[in-house]
């Protein structure tokens, strides 16, 4: 009934007014009502918890902590067993210290979370947020103690990890494995524990105390309880440590040992083994031949399939095969040129792609095909270590690459360091110097540049910068770069003219990106004075809002609040024609300022030109121009705007005023003369009744006129007033 009368209940109660509070007896007074309001809910219901919480919040939003604290206390007399309780009352406590920096509260918190911890021991929030607050401030030790009095109760798996975590956090290994043997004493009955607590051990390079893991939980388990996956576990690890025959006989030991049921999956990774381990002859040997014939049949089919050729060329270099026959796999491999794939059928026959546009040239296959190149040359460095070998596939593929229509910057790279590792530096410098002077790409620049700073070649730098900023001026990382690299070396006024110079290139890719990095430079070296001239050059090429506040954080970076105040009005009176979101990032960002800087006369004067944000209507159209309904967007409107529209309402009115005394006045010009011509017509009136025609004619026509001029002298005025109004708003 209750439900049905609130459901039938259509009158739309008001809500309470706006309390405005304006002096401290009406604060108090308010309180005082709102705490009445608190007791009272509290004594229809004690033992309703959310009632103490809202009442302690509300004397922490207000300042009065002790208070709160009182709130709380009183709460936990009724209810002290109540979880949430202690932790919305801790958390209080540990908001004043994070939020407000009151350090002295840490004792406060720390005694409720004893309490907490006494009362209600397993309740695991709480040691959570215990440990949690004592490593928050710092307290590492404190926070240590917090776990070892946890783990005198013994509680479940989670808690153990939790420690466990802290500890590798601050690199406590062997504290770690104090823990994790503590708890396999407690929760040794989970064959996971065992399992993590070896991976923990393998992890941090202790294979012995690893493997004496595995050992201890074989022997904790015994022969009635042996798990299979603890057995797996073990011989996956003597097989990471190359200790096949171990790995063997541990899968052989639980072969043994476990029913058939239970044996399924050790029997199938002890195949695995085998067949990755085992003898050549035997069934590794018949599965890599079965591999390989696939592999020749993929190949045979398509001789470009390059995923065919870089699976069988990985497979032939795990199996480690005789060099010949690798070598001979890489010249079959890097003898199938690519073929343009949409014109690769000419009367039947495969055409070579070099003959074809560049554009054509550069596609997936010949990307492929290059990185069989750079896998032989590695190979034979790597795993041959013949040098000259190497050399010779580097400078091959360098001839089949057609340089002039595109080329493979990572191949020179490749070629030069290969070099260096040579100690043929000659060496290194000239293949550089051919890829830039045959077929010049930034990464080719960035790259020999890395290398002569490596070396410590300085002069050399500034040669190749000089010689990429020839071929690429427009990069500014490059000119920022170079500017990097003096400054280092000492050299700033240097670096100030190469910053010069590249703010006066006509074209840039970045310029945002060169003209900050030419301030900050400026500011690094507490040239203000320099950095403001360059915000001022910056502002006469943009009026982007980003620069302008810049410029006001610059000012206030070196301590000139007032600077700061007229660069913000110096913005908003240069954009008050930009668009609305950028006024009112500006606005923002001005308000911020005057809130933290400024008094309350120009926090008022910034809020005044805030503006406000309307809810309108638009109507929306599909591509084809037809009409697909109507929807809501936020608009800002600016004071300035409201004072503009207002003036050109007035202009309107007065505009369609004048109009309607010009249509009268030229309706009665065409009665007057349709009058004179049906005066031709008749016989010619008397003097009196022209003398009345004339009279009524010229009234009629004079009263038009005068009111037309007053109208215009009228709109005149009030535009001149609007004019006015709207320029000394603007001041």
């Amino acid at each position: 009934m209750l439900r049905e009368a609130k459901e039938r209940d259509l009158e739309i109660v008001a809500p309470p007014p706006k309390t405005k509070i304006s002096d401290p007896e009406e604060l108090a007074e308010y309180q005082r009502k709102r705490r009445k309001e608190f007791e009272d809910n509290i004594r229809k219901n004690r033992s309703q918890i959310a009632n103490w919480v809202k009442y302690a919040k509300w004397e922490e939003n207000i300042g009065e902590m002790q208070r709160a604290r009182s709130v709380f206390e009183r709460a936990l007399d009724t209810d002290h067993r109540s979880i949430t309780l202690w932790l919305q009352y801790a958390e209080m406590e540990m908001r004043q210290i994070l939020h407000f920096f009151f350090f002295e509260q840490i004792n406060h918190a720390r005694n409720i979370w004893d309490r907490a911890i006494t009362i209600l021991p397993r309740a695991t929030q709480f040691w959570l947020k215990y440990s949690y607050m004592e490593e928050l401030i710092g307290n590492i030790p404190g926070a240590r103690q917090v776990f070892e009095r946890w783990m005198d109760w013994e509680p479940p798996e989670q808690a153990w990890q939790t420690y466990i975590n802290f500890e590798l956090r601050y690199k406590e290994i062997d504290r770690a494995r104090t823990i994790w043997q503590r708890f396999l004493h407690v929760h040794g009955h989970d064959v996971k524990q065992w399992l993590r607590y070896a991976k923990f051990e393998e992890r941090f390079g202790y294979i012995g105390n690893a493997r004496a893991v595995y050992e201890r939980a074989l022997e904790y388990f015994g022969e009635e309880n042996l798990n299979e996956a603890l057995l797996i576990a073990f011989a996956q690890f003597e097989e990471r440590q190359k200790e096949h025959e171990r790995s063997r006989v541990i899968f052989r030991y639980g072969l043994d040992h476990l029913p058939p049921d239970r044996a399924g999956e050790i029997f199938k990774f002890y195949t695995i083994h085998e067949k990755k381990y085992g003898e050549r002859a035997g069934i590794e040997n018949v599965i890599v031949s079965k591999r390989r014939h696939q592999y020749e049949e993929q190949i045979a089919e398509n001789s470009y399939n390059y995923d065919a050729w870089f699976d069988y060329i990985r497979l032939l270099q795990n199996e480690k095969i005789h060099r010949e026959e690798m070598e001979d796999t890489f010249e079959r491999a890097i003898a199938n040129v690519p073929l343009q794939p949409e014109k690769s059928d000419f009367n039947g026959e495969a055409k070579p792609i070099f003959p074809l546009k560049p554009q054509l040239l550069l596609n997936r296959y010949w990307r492929r095909y290059i990185y069989l190149w750079i896998n032989y040359a590695l190979y034979q460095e790597l795993d041959v270590g013949d040098t000259e070998k190497t050399r010779d596939v580097y400078r091959i593929c360098l001839q089949v690459i057609p340089h002039k229509k595109f080329t493979f910057s990572k191949i020179w790279v490749m070629f030069a360091y290969f070099e260096v590792r040579q100690l043929r530096l000659s060496d290194a410098r000239k293949i550089m110097g051919n890829a830039i002077g045959m077929c010049p790409r930034n990464k080719l620049f960035r790259n020999y540049i890395d290398l002569e700073l490596q070396l410590r070649e300085f002069d050399r730098c500034r040669i190749l910068y000089g010689k990429f900023l020839e071929y690429a001026p427009e990069n500014s990382n490059t000119w920022i770069k170079f500017a990097e690299m003096e400054t280092l070396l000492g050299d700033v006024d240097r670096a100030r003219a190469i910053f010069a110079l590249a703010v006066q290139q006509p074209a840039l890719d970045m310029p945002e990106v060169l003209w900050k990095a030419y301030i900050d430079f400026e500011v690094s070296q507490e040239e203000y004075g320099r950095a403001r001239q360059l915000y001022s050059s910056l502002l006469e090429r943009t009026n982007h809002i980003k620069v302008w506040i810049s410029l006001a954080e610059f000012e206030l970076l070196v301590g000139d609040v007032n600077g700061a105040r007229k660069t913000y009005e110096r913005a908003n009176r240069n954009l008050a024609s930009s668009e609305k979101e950028e006024r009112l990032l500006l606005l923002e960002s001005w308000m911020l300022f005057e809130t933290k800087y400024g008094d309350e006369d120009s926090v008022t004067a910034v809020s005044r030109l805030m503006p406000k944000k309307v809810k309108r209507r638009r109507q929306i159209q599909t591509e084809d121009g037809v009409d697909a309904g109507w929807e809501e967007y936020f608009d800002y409107v600016f004071p300035d705007e409201q004072t503009s529209k207002g003036s050109m309402k007035l202009f309107e009115a007065a505009r369609r005023w004048k109009e309607k005394l010009t249509q009268v006045a030229l309706s009665i010009e065409k009665d007057a003369d349709k009058n004179v011509e049906d005066s031709d017509i008749k016989d010619e009136p008397t003097e009196r009744e022209m003398k009345v025609r004339e009279d009524d004619s010229d009234t009629d026509i004079s009263t038009s006129s005068s009111s037309s001029s007053d109208s215009d002298s009228k709109s005149s005025s009030e535009s001149e007033d609007s004019d006015s109004d709207s320029n000394s708003e603007k001041s």
